[in-house]
């Protein structure tokens, strides 16, 4: 996907443009700036179509993205769980060898 450097794509400026387009085609309908025929009046419905199919579609790649972070941030679990067990085999180790050596000692 195109992506430039603030992490937008291609298609969300182009529906962060149609935004602007239908915000300014109301206001200047309200004011009566703009008279329209019936067939023009309902492009800003398309455009709203469009946004909301924007807006669907970042949903999902939102979704996708915590997946991704579930997925990840589960497996690091698995790994840190993972360096506890051997963190504790290494405590019970050291805990045998300093009673070793204090039983060599007393002796």
């Amino acid at each position: 996907m195109l992506m430039n450097k603030k992490g937008m794509s291609f298609w969300d400026v182009l529906a962060w443009i149609v935004l602007a387009l239908i915000l300014l085609w109301l206001i200047l309908k309200v004011i009566g700036v703009i008279s329209t025929p019936d067939l023009i009046e309902y492009a800003p419905y398309f455009g709203i179509v469009y946004l909301a199919g924007w807006a669907m579609s970042s949903l999902f790649r939102t979704v996708e993205d915590v997946k991704m972070i579930k997925r990840n941030l589960s497996f690091l679990n698995k790994k840190i769980n993972e360096l506890v067990k051997d963190i504790e085999i290494i405590k019970i180790s050291h805990r045998k060898n300093n009673l070793f050596f204090l039983l060599e000692r007393l002796s």
